[in-house]
This record gives C-alpha cells, sequence and structure tokens, in this order.
C-alpha cells in the first residue's frame, strides 16, 4: 500500500462534496477516477493529495523509511516537502503547475534544489535529460514556459514532476483542452513513463478513453459517492451501476 484513504468526507456549505469515500493505491498501480462534472472527483484529488483538508476521515500515506503516517497529522512544512519529491502533481493547466516567470530548465531543477541539488551542471544536465524524455528539445530549455504550446507546456509540467522520480503522481484531467492529436500523443507518453518508472497514479477524468488507456483500476463517482470500483476493463466492459452504465453507453453512441 502506496496510500490509503478512509471515510473521506467534504462539504461546501449545505452541499456534499465528497461522502464516505475510502479506497486503496498499491504501488505501481494506477487509478482512474471519473464522473461527470460535479460528481466530486476533483475535491477528492485534493484531499488526497494534501491540498484540501477534509471534514472528516484520514489519508495515510506510506513513506520511504519512516512507515504509514497520516497526512494530515504531519506538519505543513513535512507536507510542502512531500509534495515537491516524493509526489508530483500535474494540474489541467498547465501553467497552474508551473513558474511561468522562470526558464524551462528553472522550471525542472527547482525540485532538484528542493532535494538539495546545488550543483549548477548537474541540475542544468538532469534538466536537459527530462525535457528529452517527454519528448522536447533541449536545445530550447532556456526558454520561458509561455514559449511553448498547450501541449509542450504540458509536457514540461511532466518533466517538473518527474525529475526527482516521485513515487505518487496525481493528475486533475491531463489532456483536457488539448487538441485530439496533442491528446493521443500525450496519453502515450504518460502510459509509457508510469509503466516504465513503475509509478502510482491517481487520473481524474471524465474521458473513459483517457482512462481505459492509462489506468489499471478505476473508481466511478456521482454526487460524492463512488457507486462502482474494480478493474478498469470490466468495469467498462460490463458495467454494473446503472449510472456507470449510462455513462459507457453515452460514449459508444454515435
Amino acid at each position: 500500500m502506496i496510500l490509503r484513504a478512509s471515510g473521506l468526507r467534504k462539504s461546501y456549505g449545505e452541499r456534499l462534496a465528497v461522502d464516505d469515500v475510502s479506497f486503496e493505491l498499491f504501488a505501481g498501480e494506477v487509478l482512474a477516477v471519473v464522473g461527470e462534472s460535479g460528481s466530486g472527483k476533483t475535491t477528492l484529488l485534493r484531499l488526497v493529495s494534501g491540498n484540501l483538508r477534509p471534514d472528516a476521515g484520514a489519508v495515510e500515506f506510506a513513506t520511504r523509511h519512516e512507515g504509514v503516517k497520516n497526512l494530515y497529522s504531519i506538519g505543513e512544512a513535512e507536507r510542502r516537502l512531500l509534495a515537491r519529491t516524493d509526489w508530483g502533481f500535474v494540474h489541467q493547466r498547465a501553467e497552474e503547475g508551473l513558474r511561468m516567470n522562470v526558464s524551462a530548465g528553472a522550471n525542472v531543477g527547482e525540485r532538484l534544489m528542493a532535494l538539495g541539488e546545488r550543483h549548477y551542471g548537474s541540475i542544468r544536465a538532469a534538466a536537459a535529460d527530462w525535457l528529452s524524455r517527454v519528448e522536447m528539445d533541449a536545445a530550447r530549455i532556456d526558454e520561458s514556459p509561455g514559449a511553448f504550446s498547450g501541449g509542450m507546456r504540458q509536457r514540461l509540467q511532466i518533466a517538473r514532476n518527474l525529475v526527482t522520480r516521485p513515487r505518487l503522481v496525481f493528475m486533475d484531467e491531463p489532456t483536457s483542452g488539448l487538441d485530439v492529436s496533442v491528446q493521443a500523443k500525450l496519453l502515450d507518453l504518460l502510459r509509457s513513463l508510469t509503466r516504465g518508472l513503475g509509478l502510482a497514479a491517481i487520473v481524474v477524468t471524465h474521458d473513459l478513453a483517457v482512462a481505459r488507456l492509462l489506468a489499471q483500476r478505476m473508481l466511478v463517482m456521482r454526487e460524492g459517492r463512488v457507486v462502482e470500483e474494480g478493474l478498469t476493463d470490466q468495469v467498462l466492459d460490463d458495467p454494473q451501476h446503472p449510472y456507470t452504465q449510462l455513462l459507457v453507453s453515452s460514449v459508444l453512441q454515435p
């Protein structure tokens, strides 16, 4: 087990956004959380990634050396360090996950500095290597993120997150808003990286095709609750809950 959510609950005023959600994630596993807009999937992601405190419930994670800890029992400084080193977060809008006023290389190198790396040459070499890994031109290492297309900015955000070799990455609609051809290439890259590096990941998406391509297991959310869960192919090929059946049929219909 690398992460365990237990009885998570979160309300915004009288609206219950996440209602008694529990699940486990294991090392190297990719979990998709799917549902329509307003289903609670993004709120759930924010809860388990430490970006939002739950009203009830717990999030436990397995550290590299110190056993299992409760995410909301550790200090804010330790939680920030965890987010910059052992975890990653790929935002739907790359601009939210990048520093737009520094170079591509600096965006990637900052996370290495959080681990204590201070040698400029080593940082620059690692940044160039990771730009190449996400199929960007390393010769553009000194350009600002604003000089890149939306798809390239998303690749840069992925490089920034993976340079520290995290064990767990959270992804919020990572291909949303991109052209279909750009989406397809980015999905191929994400699948290659998660499998090649043995990453655990939680991917929030409204796109069932994204879930099928990236995730071994999935949760289906409706009105803050998990209505169905299981192996991705099993859930999509033989959905049991009426809501999941509706989601699948709406995708399959011409």
